[in-house]
C-alpha cells in the first residue's frame, strides 16, 4: 500500500501542505478555524495517515529517540530478561519515556563494543546506560553531545549523570540484620566480584558488618557466579559440597536466592530453619516465591524514572551540570530468615 502522505491530507480537506503541518503540529504561532482543523483531522482519520517520523527528526534534529545500552558484562549469558531486575527497570523507562512522547532504542551490547557507533547510528537524544564499567568504550561517548545517564555504575566522570544506590551499606544492612538474628556464620553469594562494580561494593559491605561483630571472613564462605536463577542452584550444590557449614546467606541478587531457595530444598535443606536468606533487589517475584524473600528493597521502577528525567532535564539544559541522584534502601521482612540464638 501506497503510504499516505501530508500532500493527501492537505487536497482532501482543501487545504495547503503547510496548514496541515500546522495543524498537527499545534504550530502557537498560527492562527488556523476551529472549522479548518477540523477538516484536516477528519481527513487525517479518514486517510489513516501516520507521521513519519524519520522526516520529522531530520528537521527538527531530534529523533525523540532514547537508547537504553545494556553491557554483557558476563560473557555468554543473554543478560536482559532472564534476570527480572532488569525487566522493571525497562518497563518503568520505557513508560516514563513514552508518557513524555520518547521511544527507546534497547540494545544489549557485548563488553569490547563500541557505545559511540551504536548511539550515532540512531541519532537518538539521550542514552542510559545499565551497569557499565569504566573504560574507553564509555569515554567515547563524551564526544556524542547528548546527555549521557549511568544506572547502577560507579564511573566517577563528572561528564556522565548518574543514579544509584549505596551498594555498600544495603549490603551492610542484610548483613547485621542476620548478625542481629543470631547467626555468626553468614556466606556470601553474589555474580561476579569486579573492581568498580555492583558486586564487589556488596562484598564490602557484608565484610564490614562481619567484622564489625568480630566475626571473621571465611573465604570458603564466599561464592561467585552468575547474575541468574541457574546459578543459584549451582551454588546450592556447591554449598553442600564444601559441607554446608554456615547457618545463613547473604544472596546480592533476588534472582539468585530464587535459585538458591530451589537447590537447597531439592536437597532437603530446609529455608529458614536450616538456612536462612537475606537478599537484595525486591523484585516482584521475590514476594512469590517459596518461602518469600526477606530482602533488601531498592526502588526499581523509581531508578527507571529518574534516569529518564535525567535525560530529559539535560536535553533542555543550556549547559552541562553533573547530576548524581543516590535512591533509598530499607529491609523487607518476610519469610526466609529465622532466629538461632543456639548458634556458636
Amino acid at each position: 500500500m501506497k503510504r499516505v502522505s501530508i500532500k493527501d491530507v492537505a487536497k482532501a480537506a482543501g487545504v495547503s501542505a503547510s496548514t496541515v503541518s500546522y495543524v498537527l503540529n499545534s504550530t502557537p504561532t498560527e492562527t488556523i478555524s476551529k472549522e479548518t482543523k477540523q477538516r484536516v483531522m477528519d481527513a487525517v482519520s479518514r486517510l489513516g495517515y501516520v507521521p513519519n517520523l524519520n522526516a520529522r527528526s531530520l528537521s527538527s534534529r531530534r529523533s525523540s529517540l532514547i537508547g537504553v545500552l545494556i553491557p554483557q558484562t558476563e560473557p555468554g549469558k543473554e543478560l536482559m530478561f532472564s534476570n527480572p531486575f532488569y525487566g522493571e527497570l525497562l518497563s518503568s523507562i520505557e513508560y516514563t519515556a513514552r508518557q513524555h512522547g520518547y521511544h527507546l532504542l534497547l540494545s544489549g551490547t557485548k563488553e569490547d563494543q563500541d557505545y559511540l557507533s551504536i548511539a550515532q547510528n540512531r541519532g537518538v537524544d539521550g542514552v542510559i546506560i545499565v551497569g557499565t564499567y569504566p573504560g574507553e568504550n564509555l569515554n567515547a561517548l563524551k564526544t556524542l553531545g547528548v546527555p549521557v545517564v549511568l544506572v547502577d555504575s560507579y564511573v566517577k566522570d563528572d561528564a556522565f549523570h548518574t543514579i544509584g544506590i549505596e551498594d555498600k551499606e544495603g549490603a551492610r544492612m542484610a548483613t547485621r540484620y542476620l548478625i542481629e538474628k543470631g547467626h555468626r556464620r553468614i556466606a556470601f553469594v553474589s555474580g561476579s566480584i569486579r573492581e568498580n562494580g555492583v558486586n564487589i561494593k556488596r562484598y564490602q559491605g557484608y565484610c564490614d558488618a562481619m567484622r564489625e561483630a568480630g566475626l571473621p571472613v571465611d573465604e570458603q564462605a564466599v561464592y561467585s557466579g552468575t547474575v541468574d536463577y541457574e546459578y543459584g542452584i549451582a551454588a546450592a550444590r556447591e554449598f553442600l559440597a564444601r559441607g554446608r557449614k554456615q547457618t545463613a546467606a547473604f544472596v546480592t541478587a533476588d534472582v539468585i536466592s530464587m535459585g538458591l531457595v530451589k537447590g537447597l530444598q531439592q536437597n532437603h535443606v530446609r529455608i529458614p530453619e536450616d538456612v536462612s536468606i537475606v537478599s537484595f533487589d525486591d523484585v516482584y517475584l521475590s514476594q512469590m516465591a517459596h518461602p518469600a524473600l526477606t530482602t533488601i528493597r531498592q526502588d526499581i521502577g523509581e531508578k527507571g524514572r529518574q534516569a529518564v528525567q535525567l535525560v530529559l532535564n539535560a536535553s533542555k539544559a543550556k549547559e552541562h551540570h553533573h547530576t548524581e541522584c543516590i535512591l533509598p534502601l530499607r529491609l523487607v521482612e518476610r519469610e526466609s530468615v529465622c532466629e538461632r540464638r543456639d548458634d556458636p
